[in-house]
Parts: structure tokens; sequence; C-alpha cells
């Protein structure tokens, strides 16, 4: 039963999530030098300065149709927590 695992569901949605996220950060930074797991970090990734961050913050809440609390983007640690923080608000 496909339909019945809410567990699926959750995975399917993480990685519809990371996909954007990928394909965002791609798009801002202009390369895809980088491989986006649970850990990364923005410091990771060349060209992701404090400039580029707002705008690949403000890029996810466009597409995504959510808005961060600064409190909220204040506590992510990487790219998993940015996914859960999404997420909860999905």
């Amino acid at each position: 039963m496909l339909n019945g695992d809410p567990s699926k569901k959750i995975i399917m949605e993480k990685v519809e999530i990371k996909e954007k996220i990928k394909n965002i950060i791609t798009s801002v930074v202009k390369h895809d030098n980088f491989i986006l797991a649970d850990e990364l970090k923005a410091s990771d990734v060349a060209g992701w300065d404090s400039l580029t961050h707002m705008v690949i913050i403000t890029t996810i809440e466009e597409q995504f149709k959510i808005r961060f609390r600064l409190k909220e983007l204040n506590q992510l640690k990487n790219i998993g927590s940015l996914v859960e923080l999404i997420q909860a608000k999905l």
C-alpha cells in the first residue's frame, strides 16, 4: 500500500525539497560543484556569501510559498535543518 505509508510520503517530500534547494543554490552561485547532503553548510559552497545567502533564502520562500522568521533562520545549522524547517511549514 503505497498510499497508506506516510514514511514514503515524507521521504519523497525530502527528495523533492532537496532537488528544489539544489536548483536554487546552483542558480544563485552559478555552479553545481557541491553535493547537497544534510551536513552541507553555506561555508562549504564556493560563492555562498552573505548576499547570496539572502537571495537563496528569499528564493526558497518564493518557490515553496512560505515565510521564515529571523529566529528560525538563525537556528539553521545545515541543509538538513533547512529541509526539516521547510517540511514543517508545508
